[in-house]
């Protein structure tokens, strides 16, 4: 065995990763079957191997550190290599059949997750998908939903949540919009600009605007005459008409900025992004045709989004 293999086994390494979607040892402990104390020094002993900390531990929560969200990015796409090589060989590749229910937000159902379902049906025709597109929080219970994908779930003991995007956040305006208004210098400067706000359709509150300078990240609330509710990708058409100015996530915008139908505006306070995640109920029993599909997105989605 390779020397950087040495005392590793996948059991360690699918402890890691069940502790870092769970942000917590008793949850990982749980969906493996063991102690939480089993489990705490399970990961003691993989980061004593490795020589470096993988979670900032608190006493409600363990969170991955830098090194610890590159290397679970790793070991996630290592596992989910493995279990697609070996439902291959078992001749199960095919075999997932049944209907998937999945919750998709609107932004990131259009431009993330729809452009890859054509692709999975082809691998796998045995499994019809039913997607619903909402922003707003489902009851896997009640609602009867298999997946969904969230911005910033709420932590949850009995829902399993694997982070698959840190989505960039970007400030626009149309070419015309800004002939007419001028150009935004700083921050402050918006305060005297149409700007088009989202309200979150469950609390009824503005979405803050989030900068980035010198290395910090900071949240501001503005208040805009233009508002839009539940479908998040309404700002944006609004902001390509030169209705004002948007903040959104950058891959909804990106052949607006190429084209120059729409202009990136303070470009020295970007780098603020919000996080996505797959989740889906803590169960060790999954079925096959919600498994092919989890496996299917993380992978397609870290693969192409190497932050997460």
């Amino acid at each position: 065995m390779s020397r950087t293999l040495e005392g590793l086994n996948l059991g360690s390494l699918e402890l890691f990763c069940l502790t870092a979607e769970h942000e917590s040892f008793s949850g990982a402990a749980a969906a493996a079957g063991l102690t939480p104390p089993a489990a705490s020094r399970t990961i003691a002993r993989l980061e004593e191997r490795l020589g470096v900390q993988l979670f900032a531990r608190t006493t409600r929560q363990v969170k991955l550190t830098e090194q610890g969200r590159a290397f679970y990015v790793q070991c996630r796409q290592a596992l989910t290599q493995l279990a697609e090589a070996e439902r291959m060989l078992n001749g199960t590749q095919t075999a997932a059949s049944g209907t998937v229910r999945i919750s998709l937000p609107t932004s990131y159902g259009h431009y993330r997750i729809l452009p890859l379902l054509g692709e999975f049906r082809r691998l796998y025709p045995g499994v019809t998908l039913d997607v619903q597109l909402s922003n707003r929080s489902i009851d896997f219970i009640a609602d009867g939903f298999d997946l969904s994908i969230r911005a910033r779930p709420q932590p949850d003991s009995g829902l399993v949540v694997r982070p698959i995007e840190e989505a960039a956040l970007v400030i626009v305006a149309a070419p015309e919009y800004l002939a007419q208004r001028g150009t935004p210098r700083v921050p402050d400067d918006l305060e005297n600009h149409e700007l088009i706000e989202f309200v979150l359709p469950m609390s009824g509150q503005l979405v803050p605007w989030v900068f980035r300078h010198e290395g910090e990240t900071r949240e501001r609330l503005f208040a805009g005459p233009l508002r839009c509710t539940e479908d998040i990708i309404a700002p944006v058409t609004l902001a390509r008409h030169g209705a004002g100015i948007a903040q959104t996530y950058r891959f909804m915008v990106e052949e607006d900025l190429r084209s120059g139908r729409l202009v990136e505006l303070l470009p020295e306070h970007a780098g603020a992004w919000r996080p996505f995640s797959l989740v889906y109920p803590a169960n060790r029993h999954m079925p096959q045709r919600v498994r092919v599909l989890v496996d299917f997105l993380i992978e397609r989605l870290t693969r192409r989004n190497p932050r997460t």
